[in-house]
């Protein structure tokens, strides 16, 4: 039985999606089966940064609904032969599961894959509770700046009161010349705010981005630093 791994953010715009879609290929590129599955109800983005929106038939709400199985919805990512994706739907009102239908796909998704990455809504609302149901771990992402801390200790509270037991961060487009100005928080101060374990830190990189936006995972190019830190990120997660 595999794992299933929530990432979550306490607000948009800290580059959760893009983080998602790098640990999964990270993931798959080591031989682990993964499923990228994008529970963003009514937001979809992920096929986007993995380069797979045309091939897009079915989705989510299709499975839960009854109207395909697994199989047919899931979209295999050739250029990793161990990624697969689960896109979600851009309708909301298309999505009327409960959580208890959203634990069970998940445990069938686990059942197939060594990891389920669930690329969940962003701050603390309706589709948390049924982005997060049964998760084994959650990865809040964050940058260094106040109001994102902020935001992602009371996702990591909210979490918390949902029996999420094991919770970690990870701190993303962190400009190193801004941090030694004094302005934003330092890691010292960060690591004061979020009281749980530090996966990493993500410098900020316009290659990240302009790489997602054309469909392919940064950590696909072999031999960067990007790739590297990616890599280290995930060998503490397949600790924790």
């Amino acid at each position: 039985m595999g794992k299933m791994v929530f990432i979550s953010s306490g607000k948009g715009g800290v580059g959760k999606s893009v983080f998602a879609a790098n640990i999964g290929a990270t993931l798959g590129e080591r031989g682990l089966r993964v499923c990228l599955v994008d529970m963003n109800i009514g937001l979809r983005n992920l096929d986007i940064y993995v380069g797979l929106e045309n091939a897009v038939v079915f989705d989510v709400a299709d499975v839960l609904n009854g109207v395909v199985p697994i199989s047919r919805a899931i979209i295999r990512d050739k250029r990793m032969q161990q990624s697969w994706l689960l896109a979600t739907t851009q309708r909301k009102e298309k999505f009327t599961s409960d959580e208890n239908e959203v634990r069970e796909l998940y445990r069938k998704l686990k059942a197939r894959f060594d990891y389920v990455i669930v690329d969940g809504p962003a701050g603390v609302n309706t589709e948390l509770k049924l982005a997060s149901a049964g998760a084994d771990l959650a990865i809040i992402i964050t940058t260094p700046e106040y109001v994102s801390l902020r935001d992602a200790d009371m996702m990591d509270q909210t979490l918390r009161t949902r029996g999420i037991s094991r919770r970690a961060y990870v701190v993303n487009k962190v400009n190193r010349d801004h941090l030694g100005l004094g302005i934003l928080p330092n890691v010292e101060t960060i690591t004061g705010i979020m009281k749980i374990p530090l996966l990493g830190v993500i410098q900020y990189d316009d290659a990240i981005h302009l790489s997602a936006n054309r469909g392919v995972p940064i950590v696909l190019q072999k031999g960067t630093y990007i790739e590297r830190n990616f890599s280290k990120i995930a060998d503490r997660l397949l600790l924790y």
